[in-house]
């Protein structure tokens, strides 16, 4: 099959050379030329330490290999996916199969990732996503991954399934991608609030009580949006939560310690030195439960510090001394 893949971060580039080691005819895109010359004459991600790219991997700075391709794999940041769909539509074959592989949501307009890549395609093309705890780092070297592929229409879904799946990255299927991509979009403010707590020092107690009361805020916007309550059980909404609040792959997690330690969300976020998804997808999580009418507490706060400039220790003392609930009442399951 021959596949192009949109962008080439971390999660991009291993993306690639999982497809590619499977045999397809890949391309890899990036949006800058200095990037696809250093891919091409090293052999190797600067992102992705000892992950040998393949020899028949292209690298490509230009879109070109679209026209030929029966997948594209879109896997920008998230700000960027808007403006990759839009230079990637005049190139694309209709009923080219589009997979976001971009875990977000939009800024302004709160639209999900497929919902993007349709708009500015026009429709034409069926769309997927692909999500799951899978750290860039762990799926380039071949560590055991599972992962959900997600359409409205299951046979793209299992279209895409059949594209992933390898002996060491196994791929379900659902039809829930409304719920899939929330889960995956809004986990990341959790890991971010995890990251606080741990940069307290505030312990397992206080991370474990996060998760929970995060995943009943997260399904509870779901579900209000039009998913289902059982996807956030799954590995897009359970599994990403658990892989992004506790490993310190996870540049969420990560900033989140540092503000835990004292630093403001902007200097956090130049020492992490990358994307930290769970900045943006703070203020979009509140705008949509506000928009909802949907009390997601946990998210409010980490606007609150992130936006804001509130502390943590006052975040935290908000949360804890909220007025009594039954705990059944608010469940996700």
């Amino acid at each position: 099959m021959n596949i192009t893949v949109l962008g080439s971060g971390g999660w991009g580039t291993a993306l690639a050379v999982l497809l590619a080691e499977k045999g397809e005819q890949v391309s890899l895109w990036s949006h800058r030329p200095q990037q696809a010359a250093v891919l091409r004459e090293t052999g190797e991600n600067p992102r992705l330490p000892g992950v040998k790219l393949p020899p028949d991997l292209r690298c490509m700075d230009t879109m070109e290999s679209l026209r030929e391709s029966e997948l594209v794999v879109f896997a920008a940041p998230s700000f960027a996916v808007r403006e990759t769909a839009r230079q990637a539509a005049a190139l694309l074959r209709d009923g080219t199969v589009l997979v976001s592989a971009a875990k977000g949501i939009e800024k302004g307009t709160s639209l999900r990732m497929t919902e993007i890549i349709g708009e500015e395609t026009g429709g034409r093309c069926p769309t997927a996503a692909l999500s799951g705890p899978s750290h860039a780092e762990e799926v380039g070297r071949g560590a055991p991954t599972g992962c959900v592929a997600a359409a409205r229409d299951l046979e793209t879904a299992r279209f895409v399934q059949e594209a992933f799946m390898t002996p060491r990255f196994r791929v379900y299927t659902n039809e829930d991608i409304v719920g899939v991509e929330l889960g995956a979009a809004l986990k990341n403010v959790l890991a971010l609030c995890c990251g606080v707590s741990d940069g307290m020092g505030l312990g397992d107690n206080a991370k474990a009580l996060l998760m929970t009361r995060g995943m009943t805020e997260m399904a509870r916007l779901g579900v209000a949006l039009g998913g289902r309550k059982e996807t956030f059980a799954g590995l897009s909404g359970m599994g990403d939560l658990i892989v992004t609040c506790t490993s310190m792959h996870s540049r969420n997690r990560r900033c989140g310690i540092l503000i835990g330690e004292g630093k403001s969300a902007q200097e956090a976020m130049e020492q992490v030195g990358a994307v930290v998804e769970g900045y943006f997808a703070a203020l979009s999580a509140c705008q949509l439960s506000e928009k909802m009418g949907v009390e997601m507490p946990i998210c409010q706060c980490a606007y609150d510090v992130l936006y804001r400039g509130e502390s943590a220790g006052h975040a935290l003392e908000n949360l804890m001394t909220r007025h009594r609930r039954h705990e059944v009442d608010e469940s996700w399951i």
